[in-house]
């Protein structure tokens, strides 16, 4: 498909399409997730082609299911090979990397997940933008890097990668109000009976109106045939920034993150980035599912 409609660079696409919209946006979307949990990981490139296309009439939410608290129970009734080949299907499906081979050597980078949702919550502290900075972050350290990010090291590496205040940081991640956000996710998957995660609930406007809840992950296609029953006067898709500049702006995204945004074949894609890698724009991250590409010009 041509990519020739892609000419926008990302501030002047970022202006005209997401900062020039001000006040409450006609829908919400609150996406309930485990950070550590493989289909939320594969959600990605679908989230992005959201916000890409219609950043400009929804606004997303990211809540913490609160299973993170009861990981090590509920996969202890799994056999390590069950979760390694689930793991590995999921990475297989999404183009969004995770290796199952981690729960068969029993070097799972994990121990304790708790704090791993306090440091989220922790960074969300210094603004909505920086939370979802740091949760990416987080996230590439744990399905990409193998790193265990329950480990306060690994947390303050994480909040340094994406610019965090780090004293104040610090001072969050043991604060009553860090712990008091995580239990308010808690309380909203509990009140909207979230059983499956992922699972996202659109809400328009009206505040009268029931959300729409779709349970488990499905393909772009089912969300925007969502947002169109929520809209009737649903306008057209923003045009795209060009993909150099789409990168730039999250730093590091999966081959699949571009294919699916940009209707491209992955092949398409990995063409485009070797080139840009040539030119020294990026560098490639190998893995085991997909490839990875981090902006460093």
């Amino acid at each position: 498909m041509s990519t020739q409609k892609n000419t926008l660079n990302f501030v002047e696409w970022l202006h005209k399409y997401h900062c020039a919209i001000a006040g409450k946006k006609p829908i919400e979307i609150y996406v309930f997730i485990d950070p550590l949990c493989p289909q939320c990981w594969g959600m990605e490139p679908i989230l992005k082609k959201l916000q890409m296309e219609y950043g400009n009439i929804i606004s997303v939410k990211h809540v913490l299911s609160g299973k993170l608290a009861t990981l090590n129970t509920s996969y202890g009734t799994h056999s390590s090979e069950n979760i390694a080949t689930h793991w590995e299907r999921t990475a297989s499906r999404t183009g969004m990397s995770c290796e199952g081979e981690l729960w068969l050597n029993n070097s799972l980078p994990l121990s304790m997940p708790y704090n791993a949702s306090i440091a989220i919550k922790a960074a969300e502290l210094q603004g909505k933008k920086q939370g979802i900075k740091f949760l990416r972050k987080f996230q590439e350290f744990f399905f990409l890097k193998k790193k265990n990010i329950s480990e306060m090291s690994v947390l303050i590496e994480c909040a340094k990668a994406v610019k965090l205040d780090l004293d104040e940081f610090l001072n969050d991640i043991h604060s009553k109000a860090a712990a008091k956000a995580f239990q308010c996710d808690v309380k909203i998957t509990n009140e909207m009976d979230v059983q499956e995660i992922p699972s996202l609930v659109f809400f328009n406007s009206n505040i009268e109106e029931e959300g729409i809840k779709v349970s488990g992950s499905y393909s772009y296609d089912v969300y925007l045939s969502i947002l169109s029953e929520m809209m009737p006067s649903m306008p057209e898709p923003n045009p795209l920034p060009d993909i150099e500049s789409f990168v730039r702006f999250y730093n590091v995204v999966a081959t699949k993150e571009i294919s699916v945004t940009y209707d491209m074949t992955d092949q398409a894609v990995e063409n485009i980035m070797k080139k840009l890698q040539l030119q020294r724009v990026v560098e490639r991250i190998p893995a085991k599912h997909g490839m990875f590409w981090k902006y460093i010009k």
